[in-house]
């Protein structure tokens, strides 16, 4: 699914898979480079999560779609990646591009990835460890959480 956002002044929010290791390195790689806070971040699997997938009626059991919410519009897989990459702004605005590519074309490769990043990156059932500046960016129960500091090192994998 996936519409045109008319306010892009708004703060979007980022479904992301809390298990998968890749969705934790992608978290942390947005928030470092957004220095707009434009992007909020929320686990697929939290209660807010489910709310916002079952509002925006997708499915509550599918966790291999990664979803950005802004002003209300739902938008996912590549659709999803390749707004959050010009919302980023800089040289990664350049990546937003492949959009004039067929959505079909774009999420076999989107869908590729998704399917293997277990394998290839792991998974966990411990949450990550966020600085308190990205846990200030995690939305629990509807409710921003307060917090301030330093990003973690992308490089690193801070886990419980």
């Amino acid at each position: 699914m996936s519409r045109t956002s008319a306010n892009q002044d708004e703060p979007a929010i980022l479904l992301i898979d809390g298990r998968c290791l890749l969705c934790n390195r992608i978290t942390i790689f947005v928030a470092k480079r957004d220095k707009a806070k434009a992007f909020r971040f929320a686990m697929l699997q939290s209660s807010v999560g489910i709310r916002l997938l079952i509002n925006g009626k997708l499915s509550t059991h599918d966790y291999d779609t990664f979803v950005m919410v802004q002003d209300g519009r739902y938008y996912t897989k590549s659709d999803a990646a390749l707004r959050v990459l010009r919302r980023l702004g800089g040289w990664w605005r350049l990546m937003y591009l492949f959009i004039a590519l067929p959505r079909a074309w774009r999420n076999v490769v989107y869908d590729f990835v998704a399917n293997n990043r277990y394998k290839w990156f792991g998974q966990t059932d411990v949450c990550m460890l966020p600085s308190p500046e990205l846990i200030a960016r995690f939305i629990e129960d509807g409710v921003q959480v307060e917090g301030t500091g330093e990003m973690p090192d992308e490089k690193k994998t801070d886990l419980r």
